[in-house]
């Protein structure tokens, strides 16, 4: 769990391409919602294993609230394999139903733009944002489903005390 988590404003997402959703999506036009983020890798097991399924099942579980479920595909290994041809593929054959981004690439650096502005370790990762934009929760690897499904419904019963500022440049979580 990130040290800053409830004080900092979420950095805005870098995407490059969106599945499963007509529009492209933006943290500031999902203010007032609750938003699960979903940081994962087609290759990567835990992924495949936990991780994306428990983004399914919160999608699905908690559909008719305000919460969001936005899957990022952050490749920071294995490039030429993890195309979105493939994604587009895995997409399918995993049936995700929640809207899936492409994390953009980073320039000069293995490390795609998002995964850098949120601090993460690796895949999967979980960011939960509440109402007020602001980062409740911070995960890396193996998360249970009921913590997760509390910590969601916590977030869900929060409301909105003041907005915050969600600047794109160098706002995000460090890395510990």
């Amino acid at each position: 769990m990130n040290k800053n988590t409830g004080i900092e404003a979420a950095p805005e997402l870098a995407v490059s391409r969106w599945f499963n959703t007509k529009e492209p999506l933006s943290l500031a036009a999902l203010r007032g919602r609750v938003v699960l983020l979903h940081a994962f890798q087609m290759l990567c097991p835990g992924c495949v294993s936990h991780g994306t399924p428990q983004a399914e099942r919160a999608h699905r579980i908690f559909r008719n609230t305000d919460l969001q479920v936005i899957g990022l595909h952050t490749v920071f290994e294995h490039h030429a394999a993890m195309t979105p041809v493939s994604l587009e593929a895995f997409i399918h054959e995993y049936r995700l139903s929640f809207p899936v981004g492409v994390d953009q690439a980073g320039e000069g650096t293995p490390l795609p733009v998002t995964m850098e502005r949120y601090g993460l370790r690796g895949t999967p990762s979980s960011v939960l944002i509440g109402r007020d934009g602001r980062i409740v929760h911070h995960g890396f690897g193996q998360e249970d489903d009921m913590a997760m499904g509390a910590l969601i419904a916590s977030a869900l019963g929060q409301t909105v005390e003041a907005p915050i500022e969600t600047g794109v440049s160098g706002a995000g979580c460090t890395p510990s």
